[in-house]
């Protein structure tokens, strides 16, 4: 491969991040079942997805969104989302009529029937991104492990795989690595452009090697990627 080809990766790796649905039973995402199919939905990943759960993390102003004019135009007051209203998951929810996805950090937050949602805005597949700021997806990922066995507990092994066997989950990370790389990360000393791409890379590929094995993931999913949208389902 020339120099030049590998530069022009490194761009548009730069520019890509990924965002993963998966459901079960090969269906459709238009399919979603409803609750009564004991259905829940869980969420890992960044600021995309994070419903607010920087909120109780110990981290700066530069990654919270609970202050106005966040979530102004739904809410009428800020909740932890980066958004003025609702993000994906919240639509996803209503649309499956679940109520809305809580963080897990949110310490009324208990139950889990429903589903919840783990992502941190500013959380990479990178432990070093943003670390001691956010919640990388490994974190998330042993957040899970908590649950499941919360779920197993009060619902028993059966249900409790039923219901995790059927649920949806979602992810979206991998941007926050690359926008690491223009705030002048230290990681990025020990490593060059192309290293650190497949780095990330790695990491993604690992988290969802990593997922599958905590997770009971169909032979069917849907990848989400937010660049230019594309929908590939197998």
């Amino acid at each position: 491969m020339s120099e030049e080809m590998k530069i022009s990766n490194v761009h548009f790796f730069f520019k890509i991040f990924f965002t993963i649905l998966f459901t079960s039973h090969g269906s459709q995402i238009d399919d979603v079942p409803s609750p009564n199919n004991g259905v829940a939905f869980f969420v890992f990943g960044d600021s995309l997805l994070d419903p607010g759960n920087n909120n109780f993390i110990n981290t700066t102003e530069d990654f919270r969104a609970n202050f106005t004019p966040y979530g102004e135009t739904f809410f009428n007051s800020p909740t932890g989302r980066f958004s003025d209203g609702r993000l994906i998951p919240d639509f996803i929810a209503e649309y499956a009529n679940l109520p809305l996805i809580p963080a897990y950090l949110d310490p009324h937050n208990n139950l889990y029937i429903h589903g919840v949602n783990f992502a941190s805005g500013g959380g990479g597949a990178l432990v070093e991104t943003h670390q001691g700021f956010a919640i990388n997806i490994e974190t998330q990922l042993r957040y899970f492990k908590k649950v499941e066995r919360s779920l197993r507990k009060k619902l028993g092994d059966a249900r409790a795989s039923s219901l995790l066997s059927d649920s949806v989950y979602m992810f979206s990370i991998g941007g926050n690595d690359y926008i690491v790389a223009f705030e002048g990360s230290p990681v990025l000393e020990k490593y060059t452009e192309i290293e650190y791409v497949n780095m990330v890379i790695g990491n993604v590929t690992s988290v969802l090697q990593v997922s599958s094995n905590l997770i009971i993931f169909p032979p069917q999913f849907h990848l989400i990627s937010s660049f230019n949208s594309v929908l590939i389902a197998n």
